[in-house]
């Protein structure tokens, strides 16, 4: 790529590939939760319910991760909270590939719960470091591609934990993680500090200050409204997809639904998307009208995922792939938050707000659970047929509140960011 500085590019690239170990590590967890619970010994029956709180926990821990990572990036820089994240989660997922070595079921899943957490706080940190470094070192009017790249390939980490999940046994698949997370750290030679953050650090002003984001109502709306143009994304992801087997029972789907195999064809969508957003958005000038399209897009699949009935794999996983490519916003997404503030709050915000988008899966998850067993199956026989409109449900209020922040959202393409809040 012309214009674009040899510290740019070495920022992309190791952005990019932090990314798809992240990204690898993250839905890992979903991939394998079937048979890692089945060999901690977790009856079927307690499948969704176990799963589901494991998943809070590593959300749960990416959401203080966020913070913690945020206000790190912008008092001691981009590059510290990219490298340490990236060893905080690797060595974590190491550790939790011997966790059905630790006796008992209640001992196993308490080892499981407290890994899930601190390896979600060490994926916090990566991609908001990322996103950040390689916007202020991106030339203005190309930075969409940048973080395009980051992005997009990054999730393509979701496949390769397909892959992985499916060929070789779940503990091997959290070692693999656990190396590559660990070896990319080698890589971080030839890879600089923003120039922006260094005259930031110079200057006398105030950096990384979390609590500063809600002292004004401006600035706090205009948090509010990055945040929740992201939630859709994780509802897709969180609740149709890690919960994809269970869906299938009650849709109705003609075979077994393989939660790893709906995850890596969903990723494939979505790092599709990535790429055909971050273009989009660079080519007509705009994040908001192409994040706008993708919401649209977005409530006509939910709603066809939700109303499909006697389905066979075919028709399933090019349903899930299509879903990727609608929500393949999320590069575009960061890139929006990250330039909404200025330099002494970019990395705070940039690094919170996909990780309090990722934390809205425990609110999700326990509404979503809510309406499915006390509300709408409450005293079924079939305990699975609550699950369709609990969604709707969950869904539309997630979809309503996107659409109406991406809205009210100014417009950022090209925005100079070389300033202070």
């Amino acid at each position: 790529m012309s214009g674009i500085s040899r510290a740019a590019k070495a920022a992309i690239l190791v952005s990019a590939l932090g990314y798809f170990v992240d990204i690898y590590d993250l839905l890992l967890f979903g991939i394998v939760r079937v048979p890692s619970l089945r060999t901690l010994g977790v009856p079927d029956a307690a499948m969704k319910e176990v799963g589901a709180t494991l998943l809070n926990y590593q959300m749960f821990g990416m959401l203080l991760g966020g913070i913690f990572w945020g206000v790190l990036g912008d008092k001691k820089g981009r590059l510290s909270v990219l490298f340490g994240s990236i060893f905080l989660y690797s060595v974590a997922n190491l550790a939790n590939a011997f966790v059905d070595r630790t006796g008992s079921v209640e001992t196993g899943l308490l080892a499981y719960q407290w890994l899930r957490l601190i390896a979600g706080i060490g994926l916090a940190g990566e991609l908001g470091a990322g996103i950040t470094l390689v916007s202020e070192l991106m030339p203005a009017d190309k930075r969409g591609y940048g973080t395009m790249v980051v992005a997009g390939f990054g999730i393509l980490g979701a496949v390769a934990a397909t892959l992985i999940g499916d060929i070789f046994p779940w503990q091997t698949a959290y070692i693999i993680g656990g190396v590559m997370g660990l070896m990319l750290l080698i890589m971080r030679i030839g890879v600089y500090e923003s120039g922006m953050y260094e005259q930031t650090a110079e200057a006398n002003v105030k950096r990384g200050d979390f609590l500063y984001l809600f002292t004004s109502g401006e600035r706090f709306m205009k948090y509010l409204r990055s945040i929740l143009i992201g939630v859709p994304l994780w509802f897709a992801v969180g609740i149709l997809i890690i919960f994809s087997k269970e869906f299938g029972v009650a849709l109705g789907a003609t075979f077994t639904v393989n939660p790893g195999y709906a995850i890596g064809f969903m990723y494939g969508g979505l790092s599709l998307g990535d790429f055909l957003t971050g273009y989009l958005s660079q080519r007509l000038g705009s994040r908001r009208m192409v994040v706008f399209v993708c919401q649209l897009i977005n409530v006509a699949l939910i709603t066809v995922y939700l109303l499909s009935r006697d389905f066979g794999p075919v028709y399933f996983y090019t349903l899930c792939v299509v879903l990727g490519l609608a929500n393949g916003y999320w590069a575009v997404f960061v890139t929006i938050a990250a330039e909404q503030f200025g330099t002494n709050l970019r990395a705070t915000v940039a690094t919170t707000v996909p990780n309090f988008v990722r934390g809205s899966v425990p609110l999700l998850t326990t509404a979503f659970l809510y309406l499915d067993k006390e509300v709408f199956a409450h005293g079924a026989v079939n305990s699975a047929q609550g699950m369709v409109p609990a969604a709707f449900i969950v869904g539309g209020i997630a979809l309503a509140l996107g659409v109406w922040a991406i809205l009210t959202m100014p417009e950022t393409h090209g925005k100079d960011l070389n300033y202070h809040e």
